[in-house]
């Protein structure tokens, strides 16, 4: 759809209408979709079309863009009474394609259409094109629905980008990741934060005066829906929290759900490591049952002994490689760019890639791209090959799509998420630029500084909460 918009260059609503339309599969897989374009861009292929279905559909180009189409070229084209024609429409579901009705129908449609002096190959073409709706087609007015609510967002993304961006993140996403909306808000100007229990909530934020988009605990895997309404709703009620000890004392939050908060950032706030805080949370709740939040008017005895413990806490680091690891594994994605995860070699590999601003430079030309995996679009060809579209992220934040034929999508398949350096030629139809894949291969990314083992063990007690941490007894002077 994004190509197909810069394809048709809308403009206006009629043309989302079509738009919406034109993207179906029907459409699509028919070549009708490229007649389209080429009859919507080029006024002059419009004489391409038949003098009968042109004028049956001078909006379309006389092309069959929506289900009623087929109706009007059975009746007009090949003389089928209205009927027969609504008989060929449903039939389009394909569930009906075995009834001796449609059968009639088909049949009616060819002897009719040559009694009207079609040539049989024009008879044979619309028919394939018919065909080629099964299952897909839209009604005009289901499309002109669809326009709509894409106009209406489109209009509030336009006025409001980061607050809508904000909605979208909330919504779990769309057809894309989650990742991949705040990837937007970040293109449009926002800033992205981590959750926190002192900014945040359950959901994502947006504050307009610093453009700062905080993210929920809601996308968090493994804090508890209650977990994070009650934090949210005992700082609604009685103000900020102070440090991690009076978190613990007004909302009560379990040792493993703390800890959980404090590796995706929840208090950084305090100027203290992740390290640091998990250290203190176990000093403060690792030797404890498991308790429900009190509104005491002064520190529990438990509390306060512990707290003054903390001052034998070691020194404790942490990393941006270990951060960003932390949020992959619980939110799903990194707040940093993906590119800086990257192996030294990897990551010069990918600094030879030309960006996505450029290829239109290079149309016809060979060249090495570095891109983050988007999402991957499975078709077939005419004669049943299997071949896939691909979208990436370039270094700079754009998209780059690539094409990737069957020979190319056997010999080097994707395997799974990550950075690829893929190597093509740069091809342009209609403005848009792709690159049509020769060579592609996954880019390495540097080892998780958790659970590598040239890494100092001191860095280690931030890893995965099933990882032992040791408990506050067994650290020096502990009580």
């Amino acid at each position: 759809m994004r190509m197909l918009m810069r394809k048709l260059r809308v403009d206006d609503y009629l043309g989302l209408v079509a738009a919406s339309s034109v993207i179906r599969p029907g459409v699509a897989r028919s070549g009708m979709m490229r007649a389209y374009i080429e009859r919507h861009r080029f006024p002059e292929r419009r004489r391409d079309a038949h003098p009968v279905l042109l004028e049956i559909m001078p909006e379309t180009y006389g092309v069959m863009v929506y289900q009623e189409d087929v109706i009007k070229v059975a009746h007009q084209f090949a003389g089928l009474d209205l009927g027969e024609a609504d008989v060929l429409r449903r039939g389009m579901s394909g569930k009906f394609r075995s009834r001796e009705e449609f059968q009639k129908a088909r049949q009616a449609f060819f002897d009719k259409a040559r009694s009207k002096g079609h040539a049989d190959d024009m008879v044979a073409e619309v028919w394939r094109q018919i065909e080629s709706f099964a299952g897909y087609a839209f009604a005009k007015g289901h499309s002109a629905s669809f326009a709509v609510e894409s106009y209406q967002s489109l209009f509030i993304k336009a006025y409001w980008p980061l607050e809508y961006m904000t909605a979208c993140i909330n919504n779990f996403g769309g057809f894309y990741r989650t990742e991949f909306y705040v990837h937007e808000a970040r293109l449009l100007g926002g800033s992205i934060a981590a959750p926190c229990v002192n900014t945040g909530g359950y959901t994502a934020k947006y504050t307009p005066e610093n453009r700062t988009i905080t993210l929920g605990f809601n996308l968090i895997k493994g804090v508890e829906g209650t977990t994070a309404a009650s934090i949210e709703r005992e700082r609604t009620a009685h103000g900020p929290y102070h440090n991690l000890e009076d978190l613990i004392r007004r909302t009560g939050t379990s040792l493993e759900q703390l800890l959980t908060i404090i590796r995706i950032g929840g208090l950084r706030w305090t100027g203290r490591s992740k390290q640091q805080l998990q250290w203190e949370a176990h000093f403060l709740l690792g030797h404890l049952p498991k308790r429900t939040p009190t509104a005491d008017l002064f520190v529990g005895t438990d509390l306060a002994t512990s707290q003054a413990n903390l001052r034998h806490l070691p020194s404790l680091a942490g990393g941006t490689a270990e951060d960003a690891y932390d949020e992959i594994e619980l939110l799903g994605f990194s707040l940093s760019s993906p590119f800086q995860l990257l192996t030294d070699h990897a990551k010069a590999l990918a600094e030879r890639g030309i960006p996505s601003r450029a290829l239109s430079e290079f149309i016809g030309r060979k060249v090495t791209i570095a891109g983050y995996l988007v999402t991957v679009k499975e078709t077939s060809t005419v004669k049943g090959d299997r071949m896939l579209f691909g979208c990436f992220v370039d270094r700079e934040g754009q998209w780059i799509d690539t094409v990737h034929f069957p020979r190319v999508a056997q010999a080097f398949p994707f395997r799974g998420r990550g950075t690829y350096l893929v190597h093509g030629t740069v091809q342009e139809e209609f403005g848009c630029v792709n690159v049509t894949v020769e060579q592609m291969e996954k880019l390495d990314l540097k080892p998780d500084p958790r659970y590598d083992e040239s890494t100092p063990t001191r860095a280690r007690p931030s890893g995965r909460q099933n990882r032992r941490v040791p408990q506050a007894r067994r650290l020096p002077n502990a009580s």
